[in-house]
């Protein structure tokens, strides 16, 4: 059964005098019952395909029982039963012997997966930034519909309990929360970044963890920390346009391999690089690739650990959505398979908690105190306060809790979007299917133009991210990435009803 709470929560995220709402009360029968029976049993009925309709209920999630709905509704028990017979006769609800009444499966079929990329051969100079920053300002303007930007929506965020903790921290730290939280970072943070890793197969002491500026100042001391200007980091294909960034301002060149929709890097092309290119680094996203969606199998993760160990190549692994696995348990990291030191894990809180607080951390194998001091020269510290308001929301179990209902809330959300794409973009479109995460990658017929749909969506009031970004070459000119992590409603669904327009007008 799903239920709404509404309420004040404590620091950790627990309720505090819950208040427990449901569908909107419809009005008391009159006393002429015969004229108003049918009329109310199809008002309830119609509220309860309304909630289907809108992802609050989704297929194969159990709808309050007879009883329930009818203290909600203040309606009898036998109108709620005219109206969930007339909702089975529709197809839009099945009754379960002692079980209850669920939501049928929507019957929709999705559309084929696009194909293993196929970047071109060889390294190459990246040239994204000027189209980057076309983007980024794009995806963060407040004025629009935000389909673009790869952020969790603010009313998902536990925002008022890590408020809570902020305001706590700072009137109990003293002096110590305005100190500088020099590298490696805040011990009580590291401590739980620590316990928390071995969810996902580490096995981690604080010291071994360095607390920096987001995971993008992860990835960017890493880089340092292993590679010169002119060398060659293998990446994804495609591959987040924040990491083609930090490769294009630090002069390295990508090499981009050949990547699986679902699995990710293919271990083939792989190898095959590593015996025809000077490959100094690697750097991959394994778990829910941005924008893919692809989750490297943990039998493949721990081959690729195994492959790069025997010519001694340092392997960069960006877990910034491993916790969003939509499955009960989050998968394994590359990590979790070193036994050499040459993995540097790199992760961060902005997906899931807070992105404004730039809380990130890495674990940097044999490269530790060459980036302690990278970090030192170059901001010197991450914010103190918000470390140590992190620490003490992980420590009272508000993460897990929280990363509970994300899950749930955008496996859903990306089913929704996925199926808006079916209805409305051209025939012979494509789309990806993510198990984690909370982007969709859309492969449309190959005349639309994902940088002129760019510029119409823009005009349009809507933002999306043009293929080409995520190559250091510009391929996938006829690929765009969306964001699934927005609360769905009608807003957003129209939306998407007008870039498919679009799309279609350009093929």
């Amino acid at each position: 059964m799903l239920v709404y709470f509404s309420g004040n929560c404590d620091c950790a995220g627990r309720l505090i005098e819950p208040t427990l709402y449901g569908l909107k009360t419809m009005p008391a029968p009159t006393t002429d019952r015969r004229a108003e029976a049918p009329l109310l049993y199809e008002q309830v009925a119609a509220q309860i395909v309304r909630l289907i309709d809108n992802g609050t209920w989704r297929p194969g999630d159990r709808i309050p029982s007879v009883r329930m709905l009818s203290r909600q509704q203040s309606v009898s028990v036998a109108t709620v039963l005219q109206a969930y017979r007339l909702l089975e006769n529709r197809g839009r609800i099945e009754a379960r012997p002692q079980s209850g009444y669920f939501v049928c499966a929507r019957a929709w079929t999705p559309p084929a997966e696009p194909g293993v990329s196929r970047p071109a051969k060889g390294a190459t100079q990246v040239n994204v930034g000027e189209l980057a920053m076309r983007v980024m300002k794009a995806t963060h303007n407040p004025a629009l519909i935000r389909l673009g930007a790869a952020l969790p929506s603010p009313e998902l965020l536990p925002t008022q309990q890590l408020n809570r903790c902020l305001a706590a921290v700072g009137r109990s730290s003293g002096s110590a929360g305005s100190d500088y939280s020099v590298p490696p970072g805040n011990l009580a943070l590291r401590t739980q970044i620590a316990q928390r890793a071995l969810e996902a197969g580490c096995t981690l002491s604080p010291d071994e963890i360095v607390i920096t500026c987001g995971a993008l100042e992860a990835l960017n001391l890493c880089l340092r920390a292993v590679a010169r200007t002119g060398d060659t980091i293998a990446i994804d294909s495609p591959c987040y346009f924040g990491i083609l960034q930090c490769i294009e301002a630090m002069g390295l060149k990508a090499l981009e391999i050949p990547t699986h929709p679902r699995d990710g890097v293919s271990l083939e092309a792989l190898a095959y690089a590593l015996e025809t290119q000077p490959i100094r680094a690697c750097l991959f996203v394994l778990n829910y690739n941005n924008p893919l969606g692809s989750c490297m199998p943990d039998a493949n993760k721990k081959r690729l650990v195994e492959m790069l160990a025997e010519r001694a190549i340092p392997l960069i692994d960006d877990d910034i959505y491993g916790d969003l696995a939509f499955g009960p348990t989050r998968p394994r990291t590359a990590k979790s398979y070193d036994r050499n030191g040459l993995v540097l894990l790199c992760d961060s809180f902005s997906k899931t908690l807070a992105p404004g607080y730039r809380v990130g951390w890495c674990a940097p194998g044999r490269w530790q105190e060459q980036v302690e001091h990278l970090k030192l020269v170059t901001t010197v510290a991450t914010a103190t306060l918000p470390q140590m308001a992190i620490a003490d929301f992980l420590a009272n179990g508000g993460y897990n809790h929280h990363l509970r209902r994300i899950r749930r809330l955008y496996a859903e959300k990306v089913q929704l979007v996925s199926e808006a794409v079916t209805r409305f973009f051209p025939a012979g479109t494509r789309i990806t299917r993510p198990t984690g995460g909370y982007v969709l990658w859309v492969e449309m017929p190959p005349a639309v133009n994902s940088l002129e749909l760019f510029d119409r969506a823009l005009a349009a009031g809507i933002s999306i991210v043009p293929g080409p970004v995520f190559s250091a070459k510009g391929k996938f000119r006829n690929f765009i990435r969306l964001n699934c992590g927005n609360p769905w409603s009608e807003h957003i669904e129209r939306a998407i009803e007008k870039l498919g327009r679009m799309a279609r007008q350009l093929t």
